[in-house]
């Protein structure tokens, strides 16, 4: 990868440009910026999948692995008879997933997903090519609750749920694929000719701000108050993290390593001692929403996405006085799963506002006439410790 001055950071549309890395203000004391930087110099789910994408529409930073992405129905060639390798490089606080499109003449291939951790780069189009335009869409993890930024791409193409897809006719889906928002991106060349594009936040994070804050994002989904997520270092991030080490018996050098963002990433979604822990023990995909009472205001958020077999935290910060809980299967076009004509669901009688896709909300009152839907929650005690709810069929 380039210099900083060679390197391009490329708006795409609903992001700020970054204009260079924020100052870094230290906390007291040794930081943990000190150990995360050995070895580099990285609300979907609160959405209902087909209701609202919520997925992260990007600008196309540091390079991690190669990845040869061979479009059999299509050859790839730039105009430039140099080597340009096409690199998506991510300074976002999250985990996210990307999928790439290419228009060459009459025919437009999606390939994904690649997954890019905070601060890493990954090479996603590898050889000498040709095309008449290149199309991004990225989501962050379900597990981070809705994404950041809602799609916004002009280019409806197919995408599969399978980790390893190539569409070579992506304009017209078929079964086991489904349509999402891509945006054209127009990379620059480094001086070794890669072809750069990053994915980035509003917050400007630099590479070493980006994996910080997306540790602190973990933490607080883990249920450690890591707060504010803001890629800055200091005692109560420092204390976070020893707390969610010691939690999980593992070394301080696993923060090190290039694989503790999937350890984290796992660690979210099995049963913690502390916080709120939904575990979905039915075959169907489960949307969740949570609610969480300060004394002062009652605030709505979802929705969450939990698959089947697996378990999410939703993200409570803070101190609540109560937390509450809802959730509801769906089906593959997120209508809801019945059962002897009764909608399969867990709540309660707390009622609090929802509506169909993501939303978050401290208005409790007459949600019917502001388009939320007065919803049953069901009360969670979480004051002695970790609280894990099983979503289980009847």
């Amino acid at each position: 990868m380039g210099t900083a001055a060679t390197q391009s950071e490329l708006v795409m549309p609903g992001l700020d440009p970054p204009a260079g890395p924020k100052p870094l203000r230290r906390g007291e004391g040794p930081g943990i910026h000190d150990f995360l930087s050995g070895g580099r110099k990285d609300m979907d789910g609160r959405v209902k999948p087909a209701r609202d994408a919520g997925e992260i529409a990007a600008y196309a930073t540091s390079t991690r692995t190669r990845v040869a992405l061979a479009l059999s129905a299509l050859l790839l060639t730039f105009a430039t008879p140099a080597r340009a390798d096409l690199k998506l490089c991510n300074r976002m606080s999250y985990v996210i997933e990307a999928a790439i499109g290419i228009d060459e003449k009459a025919a437009t291939a999606t390939r994904g997903w690649f997954r890019l951790d905070p601060a890493s780069c990954r090479v996603v189009l590898q050889g000498t090519m040709t095309a008449d335009r290149i199309l991004l869409h990225a989501r962050a993890l379900s597990l981070y609750g809705a994404s950041p930024i809602a799609e916004n791409g002009n280019d409806q193409l197919c995408v599969a749920t399978t980790d390893n897809f190539i569409i070579a006719a992506a304009r017209q889906c078929r079964t086991g694929q489904t349509p999402a928002a891509f945006t054209q991106v127009t990379p620059t060349k480094a001086d070794d000719g890669t072809l750069i594009a990053y994915l980035a936040e509003s917050a400007e994070y630099d590479d070493e701000q980006a994996r910080l804050a997306g540790i602190q994002r973990l933490l607080g989904i883990a249920g450690y108050d890591a707060s504010p997520i803001d890629g800055v270092d200091g005692p109560k991030t420092q204390a976070a993290l020893a707390a969610f080490l010691k939690s999980r018996n593992l070394s301080s050098d696993v923060v090190t390593q290039p694989t503790f963002f999937a350890t984290m990433v796992d660690a979210v979604q099995t049963p913690s001692p502390v916080g709120l822990t939904w575990c979905n023990d039915t075959p169907h995909k489960v949307m969740a929403a949570v609610g969480t009472d300060d004394g002062r205001t009652v605030v709505s958020r979802g929705w969450y996405r939990i698959d089947a077999g697996k378990c999410l935290h939703p993200d409570i910060t803070g101190q609540p006085k109560k937390v509450y809980s809802f959730a509801e299967a769906v089906d593959a076009d997120n209508r809801s799963i019945k059962i002897k004509d009764k909608p399969l669901n867990w709540g309660g009688l707390i009622q609090l506002c929802t509506r169909e896709n993501k939303f978050e909300t401290s208005e409790q009152g007459d949600c019917p006439s502001r388009g939320f839907t007065a919803t049953g929650f069901t009360a969670v005690d979480i004051a002695r410790g970790g609280k894990t709810l099983r979503f289980a069929l009847p």
